[in-house]
């Protein structure tokens, strides 16, 4: 293999680790919660280079009922010295902790029965206030002489209460307690659902207890090699074959961090380590590497992939695909692409539920078959267990059964206090607004700092200085539209009255506004705080200060006073699609409606793929980014998702960006954007139309919970009418039906490259629109040929795929829409559907 690696031969190994495992990968992470507890102990005790204090002397913690407890130290046969003393109690006992940061915690409990005091057949369980982390817990029935567990907790208080409750009259122990502090970002709220794929939401109100966390190739680490004082063993004992898997590692100190990939999230010995494909000595050399472990069937598991290419001779070598049980998590992962460089560390974050009646949970990698180079790497892999809806890691009952905490101690009198001293402070700040806003005004047409400059405009700041941020912006870009004073916004929308919300988004509130002369407008409020919010306002301006087109909303204008991020645009009567579909009690629109709303989407978005200099992506195509005017006209908004297309290649290597139900697949495994990815975004949409459902809904049947596959199950039966919209039945032509499944099942192909372009999916909408016109004048078509319509001289077609090409005007790069009217070519037959 032309690897830029070195084989882990074992006695080198000695000598590299000997030398490189005490040191420090980066500068440590320094917590603000930091507790460190030897139970039992008189005096304080070092364990991997930590000090642990007795738990009854450490002056923020308090230990509740300590007189039913009794302290017990053994200097043999502990498996090391945070084993040698042990806190028995004979009933409930409370450790509560003084918590300085709130947010994520590790609590790490050690349990071992020292010999002589009968330890081994206690019974306990162990519960904090929201969680039961052990429930009637014995070393009975556990195979092993000591147990260590590891949980992150979500500390919401400004204290921790951890209890051990003896069970069934029995005594209960502990030997060592840890609580310490988290980065907020090491565990993030969302992360992506398998099977089917959705997002899993709401990670941070839910406990997670460590199963395995392993450094794939490489060697065992402990708390002196991790700034989280995490433990990471070797992988080799999980391998499914030994063979499968060959060593590699690279020096710690060539892996690259970044400002968003710190040792926190893992050491460097983590990613300078991994498995690659080994001699399985099986028939198929494109065999996947695969490490299996056993876990409770009856929980979720939140999974970690740790990569980093260290085995790359170049970039884009490296091809391979990571499948969870029978799931394909990601396809086709290029990593040096996704990190920006080798030796450049990145994770993927996952919540299987796959292993269902399964006590065994797989994770694989495999090499891509088309790839030039056959090789799979992984570098590190954490699998934890998440909380079930007891709030449990074990059974069903929650912390409620076993214990009633008090409830925290009142903090009104602190509330009041502070609220009182805070009042005289928040006048005084009031004056000084007032004083800051009057001046502010004077010179509120100024460019801020938050905006840098437009289009590559080449005012200096010198020269920006004197002249008007209107006036600046018309000189940028003329499309831009009009400036706004911050004045006329709160006077257009009542002070942003909130009986005029129209709408709550990412970016920010959007308002209905009706200026004097009786315009009416939506007024898009960006919040300040986002940095998100930002750069959505940029790319907004950006986008539609270039496009003018009748399917797509217009950008009136801006306003930028007041450090405000604010757009205004023009007015759509009848909201967003999704309104008219359900949720509301708006009545149903008709297939006729709903076909021509189809058409006029897919020309706005075809004319993003094709009318513009260069390409533009939309990334957010879905029923609520569609918008209504007074006529029911069709406009494609919200922009600042966009991203222009690739101008020499195929696609745009991004971060995957959107609304989970319309992601492209394709684009989620490879990151890789293409037009294609709108297209089987507005697939979804087009079955969303049919059915009247949103595109995810987690409670329904399994099978049924992604719109996108639920409906091509009956559009491969040709039974789509089964499950189309009530309102509907009876009231559609069966060839339009078809013509419109046909084009959605197209549009949802699995592989981008087996997709219609948005011309060809505008050229069959059209062609089931007229299909459906017809139908009142015209016998059914023969179910074989959409094209056979009696009376109607026939002209022939081209291909599905290659069918855009006949469509007179429909690149146009100008406002006309001549692809509006049903007088192209390639619909000349059906103008007149009596052949006149």
């Amino acid at each position: 293999m032309n690897l830029r690696m070195v084989h882990l031969i074992p006695l080198v190994l000695v000598l590299v680790v000997s030398s490189f495992l005490t040191q420090d990968s980066s500068a440590a992470f320094t917590p603000t919660d930091n507790y460190l507890l030897a139970c039992g102990s008189t005096q304080n005790v070092t364990y991997i280079g930590q000090t642990y204090v007795p738990d009854s002397l450490h002056p923020s913690v308090s230990l509740e009922s300590k007189e039913n407890s009794v302290s017990a130290t053994s200097n043999t046969s502990a498996p090391s010295s945070i084993y040698q003393s042990a806190r028995i109690f004979h009933s409930t006992t409370v450790y509560k902790f003084d918590i300085k940061q709130e947010g994520r915690h590790w609590v790490r409990l050690y349990f071992y029965p020292l010999p002589g005091h009968n330890l081994k057949s206690a019974s306990m369980t162990v519960v904090t206030e929201n969680f039961v982390l052990l429930n009637n817990f014995s070393f009975k029935s556990y195979n092993g002489s000591y147990l260590f567990k590891e949980y992150a907790i979500n500390v919401d208080s400004d204290s921790l209460t951890l209890a051990l409750i003896p069970s069934n009259n029995s005594i209960a122990f502990i030997n060592a307690i840890e609580v310490v502090s988290v980065p907020d970002e090491l565990i993030p709220d969302q992360a992506v659902a398998l099977s089917p794929l959705a997002p899993f939401n709401g990670l941070s109100g839910l406990a997670l207890e460590t199963v395995y966390r392993l450094n794939m190739g490489g060697p065992h680490l402990t708390a002196q090699n991790d700034t989280l004082g995490r433990t990471w063993e070797n992988d080799a004992k999980y391998l499914h074959i030994n063979s499968s898997a060959v060593d590699a590692s690279v020096s710690p100190s060539s892996i690259k961090y970044t400002a968003t990939m710190t040792p926190e999230i893992a050491p460097n010995w983590v990613y300078a380590t991994a498995e690659t494909m080994g001699d399985a000595n099986v028939p198929n050399v494109n065999f996947n590497i695969t490490w299996i472990f056993t876990v409770d069937p009856n929980f979720m598991y939140f999974i970690r992939v740790h990569f980093c290419d260290i085995v790359s001779e170049s970039l884009n070598a490296l091809l391979f695909n990571l499948y969870v049980n029978d799931d394909i998590a990601l396809l086709d992962i290029d990593l040096s692409n996704l990190a920006g460089n080798l030796d450049v560390p990145l994770y993927k974050d996952f919540v299987s539920n796959s292993s269902v009646n399964s006590s065994m949970l797989k994770v694989s990698v495999g090499p891509d078959t088309s790839a030039d180079y056959i090789n799979a790497i992984m570098n590190g892999l954490e699998i934890m267990k998440i909380s079930n809806e007891a709030r449990s890691f074990n059974g069903v009952q929650s912390v409620e059964t076993f214990l009633v905490l008090p409830h925290k101690k009142s903090k009104i009198g602190i509330i009041l206090g502070f609220a009182l001293g805070a009042s005289a402070a928040l006048a005084f700040i009031g004056l000084c607004c007032c004083f800051f806003i009057a001046r502010r005004s004077k010179t509120s047409n100024q460019r801020h700092p938050w905006l840098p400059p437009l289009y590559g405009n080449s005012l200096s700041l010198t020269k920006m200085s004197t002249i008007s941020r209107a006036s600046y912006i018309s000189l940028a870009s003329p499309n831009v539209g009009r400036f706004f004073s911050f004045q006329e916004i709160l006077d257009s929308t009542n002070k942003f009255d909130e009986s005029l919300l129209l709408g709550v988004g990412g970016f920010g509130r959007v308002y209905k506004g009706t200026l004097e002369d009786g315009t009416r407008l939506a007024i898009k409020r960006g919040n300040q705080g986002s940095e998100q919010g930002l750069a959505e306002f940029q790319t907004e301006i950006e986008m539609l200060s270039k496009l003018r087109h009748r399917h797509l909303v217009s950008l009136i204008g801006y306003c930028d006073e007041m450090s405000e991020m604010i757009l205004v645009y023009e007015y759509m009567a009848n909201g967003p699609l999704r309104s008219h579909l359900y949720g509301t009690d708006l009545p149903p629109l008709s297939w006729k409606q709903r076909l021509e709303i189809c058409i006029g989407a897919a020309k706005g978005l075809h004319y993003l793929h094709t009318g513009a200099a260069q390409s533009i992506i939309h990334r957010d195509v879905k029923t609520t980014n569609i918008l209504l005017d007074e006529n029911f006209v069709a406009k494609v908004a919200d922009f600042g998702l966009s991203k222009a297309g690739p101008s020499d290649q195929t696609h745009v290597s991004t971060a995957v960006k959107g609304s989970f139900g319309y992601l492209d697949p394709e684009y989620f495994r490879r990151q890789q954007l293409t037009e294609k990815s709108d297209v089987y975004s507005f697939g979804v949409v087009l079955m969303e139309v049919l059915c009247t459902r949103p595109a995810l809904n987690p409670v329904l049947p399994r099978e049924q919970v992604n719109i996108a596959e639920w409906t091509m199950i009956w559009q491969k039966k040709g039974m789509l009418d089964r499950i189309m919209d009530t309102n509907l039945e009876g009231k559609v032509n069966p060839a339009a039906l078809k013509k419109f499944g046909e084009t959605a099942e197209k549009c949802l192909a699995e592989h981008g490259v087996d997709r219609p372009s948005m011309g060809d999916v505008l050229w069959n909408l059209e062609y089931a629109l007229q299909l459906e016109e017809a139908s009142s004048a015209l016998a059914e078509p023969d179910d074989n040929s959409t094209n056979h319509i009696p009376g109607i001289p026939l002209t022939p077609v081209e291909p599905f795929d290659k069918s855009v090409s006949k469509i007179e005007g429909i690149n146009s790069k100008t406002d006309d829409d001549a692809g509006d009217t049903a007088n192209n070519a390639v619909f000349s037959q059906l103008v007149n559907p009596r052949g006149r």
